[in-house]
């Protein structure tokens, strides 16, 4: 599976999973061969505590991270309860909804859907941006049993008609500390509204940190969820290998060659802040014999979808990326995660460095501070509540000989010039100033 980590390995991951086997649940035959499928034998830690109270219909409000099980956990949930409590009737809406925040990750949940759920005959469609919108239409009047996708979309088809959510048996919010900081709370809420009262359905609400923001979510839409909290976002060093490079500007591109000369890495994931800095990074790698794509905001759905692809199956060893894949994204063994541009918040540090070491397994997490994103350093070691081994980078380290392209280091930010006179374009004296705006106050 995409989200959840497929097939663990013994030898990698088993300090990562539980001495509780998945069989030993009350599931029907359909799930468990499902679960045989996708390779899963041993419940993860968040998997132990949500199922036993799931599977018995009550809500939960869950903090787990991507790649903890989390996804597997609300999937069984839902494939038990359609499966058990079938309607005599036709319904004019889905019977379970999931509602995620971005596109990437709703693909996750219906591919992890599609595995999972392939034994039991339930129908699942994804709904999101960037796609078709006529094709997904038609798509969704023919009432899927499980409906995943983002708020934006949802609303748009619950509005035309298309769909009702008022068959709604089984409701999931995964997420749902990003749908706060993403905007997407209104529509959120919008949905909520025109699901089933809480007490006619049952919720379950999946966030990376159980704030006051979310906890009031799941106090007004559910009927009394239980908390449960495993692990929060990962600030230590968790099987990751941390080092921050002091370097220029100007030498950041013959650092990063020099790295990845020195170190390899079967799957390197770069992050940059700005998306014209992805694509003159990429244009630099590839000049340099380094074959890099960029998964950024505004590169086209089915592109991102092919990149993540390549990606994740090994065709694409280097991705240079905004923070659009700094969370929600589970992309198993990436060996490198390296911060070409430290990050502005402090909160996206811990996201990008989890992308490596994921499910048990170990990784490298490689930081440059030059003077255009030093100044962020503070708050991140304070977040994390520890220093980051740092050093300057030896001659030997920066790529030596010519390199074929080089990406411009960013413009520092000036502020915007003040507005010139109109009667004249130099700038006016105090006496022509004083009488212009005199004059201006006559008018």
């Amino acid at each position: 599976m995409s989200e959840e980590p497929s097939t663990p390995s013994p030898d990698s991951t088993s300090h990562h999973l539980t001495d509780t086997l998945l069989a030993s649940y009350d599931l029907p035959e359909e799930v468990r061969w499902g679960i045989t499928e996708a390779g899963f034998v041993f419940a993860t830690p968040i998997q132990e505590r949500v199922l036993p109270i799931a599977l018995a219909g009550r809500d939960v409000a869950g903090q787990a991270q991507t790649g903890t099980g989390k996804t597997a956990a609300f999937l069984i949930t839902i494939f038990t309860r359609l499966l058990r409590r079938r309607r005599p009737g036709p319904t004019r809406g889905p019977r379970a909804l999931v509602v995620a925040p971005t596109r990437e990750l709703v693909v996750q949940i219906r591919d992890d859907a599609e595995l999972l759920g392939r034994p039991t005959g339930l129908a699942t469609l994804a709904v999101f941006g960037g796609i078709d919108y006529h094709r997904q239409r038609d798509a969704v009047r023919k009432v899927p049993d499980l409906l995943v996708g983002t708020p934006g979309r949802l609303l748009d088809y619950e509005q035309q008609g298309a769909t009702t959510f008022r068959d709604v048996e089984i409701l999931v919010i995964d997420e749902a500390d990003r749908m706060f900081d993403m905007g997407f709370i209104r529509d959120l809420r919008r949905i909520l509204r025109r699901c089933p009262p809480y007490n006619r359905r049952q919720t379950m609400l999946f966030s990376a940190t159980l704030s006051l923001r979310v906890m009031e979510l799941a106090y007004e839409h559910t009927n009394n969820a239980e908390k449960i909290e495993i692990e929060p976002e990962r600030v230590g060093a968790h099987g990751i290998r941390e080092i921050l490079y002091h370097v220029s500007s100007a030498e950041k591109f013959r650092l990063l060659l020099g790295l990845l000369e020195r170190e390899g890495g079967r799957r390197i994931l770069i992050f940059v802040n700005r998306r014209s800095t992805a694509a003159e990074l990429v244009r630099g790698l590839v000049a340099n014999g380094y074959p890099a794509r960029a998964l950024a905001g505004d590169v086209p759905q089915e592109r991102r979808l092919k990149i993540l692809k390549d990606f994740k199956d090994g065709r694409l060893a280097v991705l240079v990326a905004t923070d659009v894949a700094s969370r929600g994204l589970h992309i198993e063994a990436v060996s490198h995660v390296i911060n070409y541009d430290l990050p502005e918040d402090a909160e996206d540090y811990v996201h990008r460095i989890g992308r490596t070491a994921r499910a048990g397994a170990e990784g490298t997490a490689v930081s440059f501070a030059c003077e255009d994103y030093v100044f962020s350093l503070d708050a991140i070691q304070k977040r994390i509540g520890r220093e980051i081994p740092a050093q300057w980078p030896t001659d030997d380290l920066l790529r030596s000989g010519p390199i074929s392209s080089s990406p411009r280091a960013p413009r520092p930010r000036r502020p915007p010039p003040r507005p010139e006179s109109k009667r004249t374009a130099s700038a006016p004296s105090e006496d022509s100033f004083g009488r212009t705006k005199r004059k201006s106050r006559r008018r």
